[in-house]
């Protein structure tokens, strides 16, 4: 199953954060919580769901070991990808 058919069967919030995700790169919850405009609760849940399905990535943020930074799993695959497509 492509992370698109995956993503298609979770709720709309969970889209929104992965589109956010992959648009900014890696954030912070509070940071995603700013920029989708969800409640943290929200965001926190569709966080869940994203990382149930193997979707994300999350570590510990350096600059705050008190929170965590959250980035989608295939990020560095998908960028590669499209740094040979412009090479080409």
């Amino acid at each position: 199953m492509t992370d698109r058919e995956v993503l298609s069967e979770c709720p709309p919030s969970a889209k929104l954060v992965y589109k956010v995700l992959e648009h900014d790169g890696e954030l912070t919850q509070q940071e995603l919580a700013e920029e989708t405009m969800l409640s943290p609760r929200t965001v926190r849940h569709a966080l869940s769901d994203l990382d149930e399905e193997g979707l994300i990535d999350q570590r510990v943020y350096l600059a705050d070991a008190r929170q965590k930074i959250y980035s989608l799993q295939n990020a560095d695959a998908e960028a590669e990808v499209d740094a040979e497509a412009a090479a080409i």
